[in-house]
């Protein structure tokens, strides 16, 4: 009997690992994670002077490469070419987090009332949260499928993708000082993800590509002492997530570890739906 390295499966050594969203505040902790466990990680923001600095921040605490990129996830030629760069670059793409998502710098647009939503706004978040998945997903599986060796990728979506958002957690919910709900659009484009993600699991399973959705539930970012304790209130474990439990989950989905897991969705919300 061949005797496995458990430890071995979950090892990122040597595999290069693109990250959208890489700024944002779970972001920044899927790249560190990632490349602490072995991977070259590619950065991809909209600002690339950020992206880089992060980069230069995970070279000098890590000791491996790391690449930041600018890039708008909605824009066909932008992707086309962070794409050419991470090759010029690594020479392949072993993991893709397809993780970047839009709250819109308008920020009374995007929290309007559904019954007032604008069409352009409700596109807006769209060509970011669905486009933009789409437009990553197509430019990289195609690239993965090039080089022949398989490969994985996790897209992230949200619990509210699954589940409608009791909206009473909102009465005298502030983020950031200022007074908040989940947009229909928000759970209409993360809802959206799961669904391309079984089509492509699907779809590229005969180039060992193995594609899964990694859904969050709420997280600890700024919200107001109301929020917590109204959000808390919903959730079995009694409190909301920690950024940094988001990761071991990314992890086994990126690694070995997953290797017969596709097509899934891999829930981390504390028990909320459970019940």
């Amino acid at each position: 009997m061949t005797k496995t390295s458990y430890r071995e499966l979950f090892s990122l050594e040597n595999k290069t690992a693109v990250v959208t969203g890489g700024l944002g505040i779970l972001g920044k902790r899927f790249c560190t994670g990632l490349m602490e466990f072995g991977a070259n990680v590619v950065i991809v923001d909209l600002d690339g002077e950020k992206a880089k600095a992060f980069a230069q921040e995970l070279m000098e605490g890590y000791q491996r490469k790391a690449l930041g990129i600018a890039c708008d996830v909605s824009s066909p030629q932008n992707v086309k070419t962070m794409v050419i760069k991470v090759i010029e670059e690594f020479g392949e793409i072993n993991i893709l987090h397809n993780n970047a998502a839009s709250k819109s710098a308008d920020l009374s647009a995007f929290f309007a009332p559904f019954e007032e939503y604008s069409l352009k706004e409700w596109r807006k978040i769209m060509s970011v949260n669905l486009d933009g998945m789409f437009l990553v997903a197509q430019a990289v599986g195609a690239q993965m499928t090039q080089q022949g060796k398989g490969g994985s990728i996790i897209q992230t979506s949200s619990i509210y993708g699954m589940l409608a958002p009791d909206h009473r957690i909102y009465e005298e919910s502030f983020y950031l000082g200022r007074k908040i709900n989940t947009p229909a659009v928000y759970t209409a484009s993360k809802a959206a993800v799961m669904g391309l993600t079984k089509y492509l699991a699907a779809y590229w399973a005969d180039k060992k590509i193995r594609v899964n959705t990694l859904t969050l539930g709420g997280n600890e970012s700024g919200q107001n002492d109301t929020f917590r304790k109204n959000y808390s209130a919903r959730i079995p474990l009694g409190r909301m997530g920690q950024p940094e439990e988001m990761v071991a989950a990314l992890i086994f989905l990126a690694s070995e570890a997953s290797s017969y897991v596709t097509g899934q969705n891999i829930v981390v919300d504390g028990g909320l739906s459970a019940w």
